[in-house]
Order: C-alpha cells, then sequence, then structure tokens
C-alpha cells in the first residue's frame, strides 16, 4: 500500500500544483528563484525628480493606480521598455536588490504569463542600488549594463 501524502508529506522541493512546496504551504512566500537578485525599475525625468527630492515615491501614474511599483527582471527589462516606454527620452533604470523589498515584494503574472516583481510599498530612494541613464538614439533605446 501507498504512503499516505497527508500524514507523510514529502521531504523535497517537489512541485505541488506547479509551485514549488513551500509556496504551497505559505503564499506568501517567494521562490528560491527569485531570491537574491537585481530587478529594474525605470523612470522618467519627473518620477526619478520626485524620488530624489521626496526620499519616497508610490511610483508611476500607472504604479500608482495599481496599487505597487512594478518592476522588471534583467530578462523582461527590455521587454518593458519597448512596450511601455517606445520613443520616449531622459529615462533613468533603477536596480534594487530582492533580498532587500522581500518582505514587500511578490511576484505574480503578468504579461504573457511570465512573473514580475511588484513591490507593495513606496520605493525609497534607499532601496536604490544604483541608477544609470537609459541612452536614446536613432536605433531607440540603448540598456546600460545591468550589472
Amino acid at each position: 500500500m501507498g504512503t499516505d501524502w497527508r500524514s507523510d508529506p514529502p521531504r523535497s522541493n517537489a512541485l505541488v500544483c506547479g509551485w514549488p512546496r513551500a509556496l504551497a504551504l505559505d503564499p506568501n512566500a517567494q521562490p528560491a528563484a527569485y531570491a537574491a537578485m537585481l530587478i529594474y525599475k525605470i523612470f522618467r525625468p519627473a518620477e526619478w525628480a520626485e524620488l530624489q527630492s521626496e526620499g519616497a515615491t508610490p511610483g508611476a501614474p500607472v504604479d500608482r493606480a495599481d496599487g505597487y511599483v512594478h518592476f522588471s527582471t534583467a530578462d523582461q527589462v527590455a521587454g518593458t521598455l519597448a512596450k511601455h516606454f517606445a520613443g520616449e527620452e531622459g529615462l533613468t533604470l533603477l536596480a534594487c536588490e530582492t533580498d532587500a523589498l522581500a518582505n514587500d515584494l511578490r511576484w505574480e503574472a503578468s504579461r504573457g504569463g511570465q512573473d514580475f516583481p511588484h513591490l507593495y510599498r513606496a520605493l525609497r530612494i534607499g532601496d536604490v542600488l544604483w541608477s544609470r541613464p537609459i541612452e536614446y538614439g536613432p536605433d531607440g533605446h540603448k540598456l546600460p549594463d545591468l550589472t
């Protein structure tokens, strides 16, 4: 006779309903694959100026409307730039460390079913690891080094 999973749960990181077991047990837990990595926020000049002058911001208009600050991973930032900032100049790319935001960061399905990082609090200037301008030229945006 087989083992009853209710009295003897699996002792591995087996997937439960497509999520790691830890997530099935704690819906607020975040996948280990998302720990200790850089995530990115693109700001227009006024949004970046607000963060610098005020020390915190609820984000861009879309962030304020949705109730969280939208971020992108390194693999997603170019797509975010193309979809939401096409033709815009003077943009700044901010990098933040996921570990520093962990208590307020959630990974949620968005564009194309991909998990995107969402910060459920104001972004603080102290959260920003670095900022770099995004160059714009005849061929469009050129992302800076993401490391």
